[in-house]
């Protein structure tokens, strides 16, 4: 029996085994999906529960419902990646592979910010995080005066627009509770401008504006001083706030990196063009755990599987894979 391991069962994973699982029934091949969560988050969700648009039972289902039958679902922890041995190792058991597709996603490490986690779920806040987005609508839902301060603490981060739209939201909901006129928001970015693409930047800056949404570009992220109740910058620069908002520091997953198979924040060398991962044979990278420079959202998830299981299909077959990802997103 070949193998086909993937390992993480988001959006990128499953759809993934989904067309495998298409393109080869009864071929042999035996499908197997390994992750540590046995429910799928619908990440974009998480914006709106601090929002109470979406609650968080709404962005939560159980991951055996998107998965064909056909292809094993293992509910385990991976800890190791053989690639000599081409062997998957779990907390519970271990998975020889022939082809193997990594789908770990990204994660954030506040931790990894100098004081962040001095107040964390206090008057620091994420919604980067089902537990992160449910404790900010708790936190916030009856703020009525101060300083709402959102920040990126570097690039890259899943859905580069989703900091605009959450000062937009946030704008909304103060504006619904009347209490607008007594709160300041800012963003503060490390980015140049409102966005990551100048047209697009200079139009939403315009907009930020006519909300009276500060926007302050070219931040380093240092500290965050719970006691002053500031976050400062490299070069000592301090935004007070009354409530912080981060987009932490964003890091692949941690097997990827204690099975030596990250560069230094942990996201897979990849290939752009064909997914492949870049210095190992016989695994493709999808999603948020490749370091190839485009956005990570599904949307990019759901171009790139098409390539992934292609040149899956073609190195099979003994052809060479293509490379034809342009890092195209919607």
């Amino acid at each position: 029996m070949k193998k086909i391991v993937i390992l993480g069962s988001g959006a990128g994973g499953t759809m993934v085994a989904a067309k495998l699982h298409k393109e080869l029934i009864g071929e042999g091949w035996q499908i197997t999906i390994i992750d540590k969560d046995p429910m799928h988050h619908y990440q974009p969700g998480w914006l709106f529960i601090p929002f109470g648009i979406y609650t968080p039972q709404e962005c939560v289902k159980p991951k055996a419902d998107f998965i064909p039958t056909g292809v094993d679902l293992v509910v385990d922890e991976v800890v190791n990646v053989d690639r000599e041995k081409k062997q998957v190792k779990t907390k519970r058991g271990q998975y020889d592979y022939d082809w193997l597709v990594i789908a770990t996603g990204c994660r954030i490490v506040p931790e990894e910010t100098d004081g962040m986690m001095d107040d964390w779920r206090g008057d620091v806040h994420d919604y980067y995080s089902l537990d992160g987005a449910t404790a900010l609508y708790k936190r916030w839902k009856y703020f009525n005066k101060g300083r709402v301060v959102v920040n990126i603490a570097d690039m890259p981060i899943k859905c580069p627009v989703a900091p605009l739209e959450f000062v937009f939201l946030a704008d909304w909901f103060f504006r619904e509770n009347g209490v607008r006129d007594d709160i300041e928001i800012e963003l503060v970015t490390p980015l140049d401008g409102a966005f990551t693409k100048p047209v697009a930047s200079k139009v939403l800056g315009d907009v930020c504006e006519e909300k009276n949404i500060k926007i302050t570009p070219n931040w380093s992220i240092d500290n965050v001083n719970v006691s002053k109740k500031t976050i400062e910058s490299v070069t000592g620069d301090a935004i007070p706030y009354d409530l912080l908002v981060s987009i932490p520091l964003h890091s692949g997953a941690r097997v990827i990196s204690d099975s030596g198979l990250g560069d230094p924040m942990g996201f897979v060398n990849t290939d752009k063009g064909t997914l492949k991962a870049a210095d190992h044979d016989n695994i493709y990278v999808i999603g948020d755990a490749t370091n190839v420079p485009t956005s990570k959202s599904g949307a990019v998830a759901h171009y790139e599987s098409d390539i992934v299981v292609e040149n899956i299909l073609l190195e099979i077959e003994g052809q060479a894979p293509k490379p034809e990802y342009d890092g195209h997103s919607t």
